[in-house]
């Protein structure tokens, strides 16, 4: 039954991945199609539900490591105005739904803490795909998610925990806080001088496997901890992955010990939880309840998204950016099918009220790619998308001919630094007023030494196809926001599967060689000009032949290389390299020809 349950878990979130959605959309939906709901194929198990609990226990304590509150300061005024306003209005309005058709008020409670929640996990990788986690948005939905997840486990934790209290409601809340302090204390400690000072001791490089496994028993014990100070088990293990932070391993030990923890609770145990929960979901909620049904996922949306954008704009931010926050924060996800779950379990909820908030998180869940891809656009279009001052650096790897013209072409969007192992290069940038530095792209040393930790983009532009998509991957490693490779027609799709677990866009065509030759002879010269029709409808550029080399697309602080070319709309301008053999009409633009 284990390895069923894994195989219906892998293939829903395979299939969901591939059309843009979080894997656990997929898990729920395959638990639901091949459990009791419909197939009934598969069927709750003891293992799998233990398997999986410790799945969910391990990748709460991930996410937690995953995140850098420091980071987080400069918004957290906003962040916090949109995770007050995300979490209260849609909580309290969904109690008070319950409550007005009947339902009692823990149900009532434990629906308007589903309500709340806001997908952390999801909404990481989103702005990472959108190339927008330098953006002030990005920050601010970062820091909401963080603020609004805990305000729910919290809660949740301790509404859980007063169900089974003997003593008087003022006592409960009185012991209750003052265990949150102890606990909270003790993690901060912990985190601040007790890891950092003992990975500092150990003489020689720690070994990963040693960590990993002493990781996973503190996770476990940060659970009982939680257990003892009367939160659950998920809020203390979410609460050691926060302290256990990159500053106190280090960036390669950290980085290390989190593909491992990804690789045991995402990609095999914690997926075994979502399938499971798909078995408990009735359908015949959509007989019985269909008006409840619509109406809690209604008010969910419209209260999560009007909450945020009204408090946010209270902090004297844009209602524009106030309601794309609040269409990004929408999405639910795996912290919400878990406090559903475990309030299934306490006996708080019924299959019912279950399964509705089984069904509003796939839909709110599904539908923030939509809404905060057209969100974004949106605010590009108005130039209201502000970035922040965090990362701000842009790192070319390579400081060859054709790698200098990125680099000088990127320059109004941020610092450029070059960084190449061929010193001749590197003079030759510096020459012509570029910064460059000397250093191995693969190298992470180097890579610090250039402003790494700074560059919200990164773009390997070496000559060498491998070492590109190798630099890439390094780059993206060590947290980069945007990370482009430009690479050959030919060596994408020969090369791709090097990249086959790390999102980055690849600019093809360039035969850098070639190019590089032209720039140094004359033969190439700048061009730039705006689209006057997209290269679709049966129309292409005539740059396919290779003659014109598009480099750059957009504006300003808009400007990033030009990866997205079937993307491109009427307006949009382009910057890029013709070799004099390339034909132009008499306005100067590079010819458009019917697709053959």
């Amino acid at each position: 039954m284990i390895a069923a349950t894994l195989l219906a878990a892998i293939a829903g979130g395979k299939v969901a991945t591939r059309l843009g959605y979080p894997a656990v959309l997929g898990e729920l939906l395959g638990g639901i199609a091949l459990g009791p709901p419909l197939l009934g194929l598969l069927r709750p198990s003891e293992p799998v539900a233990v398997l999986g609990e410790f799945g969910v226990l391990v990748m709460m304590m991930l996410i937690g490591m995953h995140i850098d509150p420091s980071r987080l300061k400069a918004v957290s005024g906003g962040g916090l105005a949109a995770a007050l306003g995300g979490f209260i209005v849609p909580a309290m309005v969904g109690f008070a739904l319950m409550v007005a058709v009947g339902r009692t008020v823990p149900e009532g409670i434990f629906t308007g803490l589903a309500m709340g929640v806001t997908s952390l996990a999801t909404k990481s990788r989103l702005l990472v795909e959108l190339k927008i986690l330098d953006t002030r948005i990005a920050y601010v939905l970062m820091a909401a998610a963080l603020i609004s997840d805990v305000m729910v486990l919290v809660a949740f934790s301790a509404v859980l925990g007063s169900e089974g209290a003997d003593q008087e409601l003022w006592v409960f809340a009185v012991t209750t806080g003052l265990a949150a302090v102890a606990f909270a204390l003790t993690a901060f400690l912990l985190g601040r001088f007790v890891i950092p000072k003992a990975v500092a001791r150990i003489p020689d490089k720690p070994d990963a496997a040693l960590v990993y496994a002493v990781l996973l028993a503190g996770g476990v014990l940060f659970g009982w901890l939680g257990e003892l100070a009367g939160f659950h088990a998920i809020l203390g293990s979410f609460v050691f992955g926060l302290v256990v932070s990159e500053r106190a391993l280090g960036a390669r030990l950290s980085r290390e010990v989190r593909r491992r923890l990804e690789t045991l609770s995402l990609s095999t145990l914690a997926p075994l939880f979502f399938v499971s929960a798909g078995y408990k979901v009735t359908l015949g909620i959509f007989r019985t309840d269909p008006w409840l049904v619509v109406g809690v996922i209604a008010i969910a949306s419209v209260g999560k998204v009007a909450g945020t954008a009204a408090f946010y704009r209270a902090s004297g931010r844009g209602w524009r950016e106030g309601l794309v926050i609040g269409a990004g924060m929408n999405g639910r996800g795996a912290v919400e099918i878990i406090v559903a779950e475990l309030a299934l379990e306490a006996g708080l909820i019924d299959t019912t009220v279950f399964s509705m908030l089984v069904v509003m998180a796939i839909v709110t869940t599904a539908s923030v790619p939509v809404l905060l891809t057209r969100g974004v656009a949106w605010l590009e279009e108005r130039n209201e998308l502000e970035r922040t001052g965090t990362r701000r650096k842009i790192l070319v790897a390579g400081a060859h001919p054709l790698a200098r013209v990125v680099a000088r072409l990127m320059r109004p969007r941020g610092p450029v630094v070059l960084i190449d192992t061929n010193r001749v290069n590197v003079a030759e940038a510096v020459h012509e007023g570029l910064e460059a530095v000397h250093g191995n792209v693969l190298d992470e040393l180097s890579l610090r030494g250039a402003g790494v930790d700074e560059a919200a983009i990164f773009i390997a532009a070496t000559s060498n196809a491998e070492v590109n998509l190798l630099a890439a991957r390094r780059a993206r490693d060590l947290g980069v926001p945007e990370v482009d490779v430009i690479l050959a027609v030919d060596q994408a799709d020969e090369l791709a599967h090097l990249l086959d677990d790390v999102r980055v866009e690849i600019l093809q065509g360039p035969d850098t060689p070639s190019w590089d030759a032209a720039i140094r002879s004359g033969l190439a010269r700048e061009i730039t000009f705006e689209l006057d029709n997209p290269p679709v409808d049966g129309r292409r550029p005539a740059w396919h032949d290779g003659r014109f080399l598009p480099l750059i697309s957009g504006r300003g602080a808009t400007r990033r290389l030009a990866t997205r070319i079937d993307e491109l709309k009427p307006g949009d301008t382009i910057v890029g390299l013709g070799r004099d053999t390339f034909g132009f009409g008499a306005d100067g633009r590079p010819v458009m020809e019917e697709a053959g």
